[in-house]
């Protein structure tokens, strides 16, 4: 059965239990938090803790940082690792099941003067490989898993392709990592996105759903059938957290999103 969450900072309400009583009487299944950098997510444990407390249901964390572990600097690299600890601790405490991270967000593109990075890709892949590794290490202490986001290549210029994500994630050989896809992402760089989800389905643990101009699901023209439909062929049970822009009345169209999807996917 389809799965809907929603970003927390899109529900409307001011705690977690209002927005999730909103979230509920629409139809989504769940709440998915954003983590921002200087260990805030866990600052908000006490928060986390009653809102768990009172029901809601928060299975995801999607981080929302400066920079991440693919970042140039080593200092950088060191400060988001941690971060993305003690994210998959607290996500691990709440009886969540993972955080999503890309590899990096707007800072270098090759699509985009000067066109080449001032790191080679030996280099890139051997930074890959080394925080997933211990980032999945730790995922998978805490149990719970960390989830790849391929972005697209104006916002990233390592991981953009979900066969980009396999090859490192089948390289650490860790279950604790896997692939989060994002339709939005996908709609740019995939040939066939519905192909990429059949033929990576075994590394896929997480989804996120925008539409092909990053607006909620429906606003734009991605083939929301063929999309769903690969990953109920798949045997995908996770769910489908919706990280997107709303056009139109935010309310409304916030509303909107799990009717849709359920639609789509019929």
């Amino acid at each position: 059965m389809l799965k809907t969450a929603c970003q927390e900072q899109l529900l409307p309400g001011e705690t977690l239990q209002q927005k999730w009583e909103f979230a509920q009487e629409v139809g989504y299944d769940a709440v998915e938090l954003r983590a921002k950098g200087d260990l805030h997510f866990a600052s908000r444990l006490p928060e986390l803790r009653r809102a768990l407390a009172d029901g809601v249901v928060m299975p995801t964390v999607c981080v929302e940082m400066l920079h991440f572990f693919g970042a140039f600097d080593a200092d950088l690299r060191r400060d988001a690792i941690d971060q993305m600890k003690s994210q998959l601790t607290v996500i691990g405490e709440l009886g969540g099941l993972g955080a999503q991270t890309p590899a990096s967000y707007g800072m270098f593109s090759r699509r985009l003067p000067p066109f080449e990075p001032p790191r080679g890709e030996e280099e890139e892949r051997e930074i890959l490989l080394s925080g997933l590794t211990e980032l999945g290490e730790h995922a998978g202490a805490e149990g719970v898993t960390l989830f790849l986001e391929p972005l697209n290549r104006y916002e990233d210029h390592m991981v953009n392709r979900l066969e980009q994500a396999a090859d490192l994630i089948r390289e650490v050989g860790l279950d604790s990592v896997r692939i989060g896809i994002d339709a939005y992402h996908m709609n740019i760089e995939e040939a066939d996105p519905a192909a990429a989800i059949l033929e990576y389905a075994p590394y896929i643990g997480h989804a996120q759903v925008s539409d092909s101009n990053r607006f909620q699901p429906g606003a734009g023209h991605l083939d929301w059938p063929a999309w769903l439909g690969a990953l109920r062929s798949a045997g995908y049970d996770g769910y489908l957290a919706a990280e997107c822009r709303l056009t139109g009345d935010p309310v409304e169209a916030v509303r909107s999103i799990p009717a849709f999807l359920r639609r789509a996917a019929r």
